[in-house]
């Protein structure tokens, strides 16, 4: 076959040599190979270019069809087959580092933090335990051992930052096989590799609280006959509500229903992500009208020297500058063992269970009790924070009421 002078009249020409394998000239002594079968998937006749002549010769041409005629004998579309090895090749080159991935993950997570530094500690914990040995490492690439080595230092020493580092690197892996850069993660059995941790119970460690027969002395030590700073007004509307601290330093003045007696906290704002009302005693509702008389701020009730709400160390600060005792020898009471206290005390006079742990917006973890309870027990909380705002103001005098 003379190739160099067949024209475009001469339309596809078979090469011989190889079944389906035709030239089609473009310009005389230019053109290109075509391989024609029928699909053993569709079922179709369909064209596959096997390239340009004289670029590609004749021998490799037959070649190159041959080895598509063996794809055909094991029921492979040649076609499929090349477009599934491109885009492997494609993905190859787009596979992130770990790093790369971790970050990409961090940013589609951004919503579903409670707040900015939940979010910040997650990115920040890889970036202190595992991008230094793994970051700039693709994500194909790691094994089984290399989290092991990483994570193996402090497993045992520091327990609930290893696991959390885990589980990030867990939730980035995942996400690098949903994305097709890897078939599965090696995290996830990443623990055979290390020794066992203590159980949770064992190291769990929970906040200092007061004891609750000393809550009142404590409320008493934080009034003021002079101009409360936010920070104490703060604390004690803690202690009234038996609320979080990030509920309390972040509330807002449209968050109070001054008719109602009711504060609401938003969804976006609770650990539980569902909204929580709650009722506010007569001396919560008046440390909240202090706080509108003092004008301090147009959306927070008790906002910080720089305008915002409150860190979430002033109330720490608070404690600790007091010297504030828990129940544990030499720690310093917290913001929130004060639900602690609360709990105690609402078991220690008597009242239900479950009006004390929706008073503490505490997520009822039986999903079939769960289903029962449609109401959050309102106005019967509003009795006992009622009580309880009455016991824990009995060490003040007169005039600090």
């Amino acid at each position: 076959m003379k190739l160099k002078k067949l024209t475009t009249e001469a339309g596809l020409v078979a090469a011989g040599g190889v079944s389906g394998l035709y030239y089609k000239a473009a310009s005389t002594g230019r053109g290109k190979w075509v391989f024609r079968y029928v699909s053993p998937t569709s079922k179709k006749r369909r064209d596959m270019g096997l390239g340009a002549y004289p670029e590609t010769g004749l021998a490799d041409a037959r070649r190159i069809a041959l080895g598509k005629r063996e794809l055909l004998a094991k029921g492979i579309d040649p076609i499929s087959d090349r477009d599934e090895v491109d885009q492997t090749k494609d993905l190859a080159s787009r596979e992130p580092t770990f790093a790369a991935a971790a970050r990409q993950l961090h940013v589609s997570l951004a919503e579903g933090f409670n707040n900015v530094k939940h979010s910040a500690q997650w990115l920040n914990t890889l970036e202190t335990y595992v991008f230094p040995q793994l970051g700039d490492r693709k994500v194909s690439e790691l094994r089984v051992a290399d989290f092991a080595d990483v994570l193996r230092p402090f497993w045992l020493t520091k327990p609930e930052t290893a696991s959390r580092v885990k589980q990030r690197c867990a939730a980035t892996m995942d996400w690098c096989v949903a994305n097709g850069y890897i078939t599965a993660s090696p995290v996830n059995v990443v623990t055979k590799l290390l020794a066992k941790q203590p159980s949770k119970r064992e190291r769990v460690q929970h906040q200092p609280a007061v004891p609750w027969v000393h809550v009142p002395s404590v409320y008493a030590s934080l009034a003021s006959s002079m101009r409360p700073a936010p920070s104490r007004a703060a604390l004690r509307f803690l202690i009234l509500t038996a609320a979080r601290s990030g509920e309390v330093r972040g509330v807002t003045w449209d968050e109070i229903d001054f008719q109602s007696k009711t504060w609401t906290v938003p969804a976006a704002r609770m650990k539980t992500r569902v909204a929580h009302r709650v009722p506010l005693s007569e001396a919560a509702l008046q440390l909240i009208v202090n706080q509108a008389n003092l004008k301090l701020h147009e959306v927070y009730v008790f906002p910080s020297r720089k305008g915002g709400p409150l860190s979430d160390m002033a109330l720490t600060k608070l404690l600790r500058d007091k010297q504030v005792a828990s129940g544990e020898t030499n720690r310093v009471a917290t913001a929130h063992g004060f639900r602690s206290s609360f709990r105690d005390w609402a078991s220690e006079n008597g009242y239900p269970r479950d009006l004390a742990e929706r008073a503490l917006a505490h997520i009822i973890k039986n999903q079939s009790e769960a289903a029962y309870h449609r109401t959050d027990l309102l106005e019967q909380r509003r009795d006992m924070m009622g009580h309880w705002a009455t016991f824990v103001q009995t060490a003040l005098s007169f005039e600090e009421y």
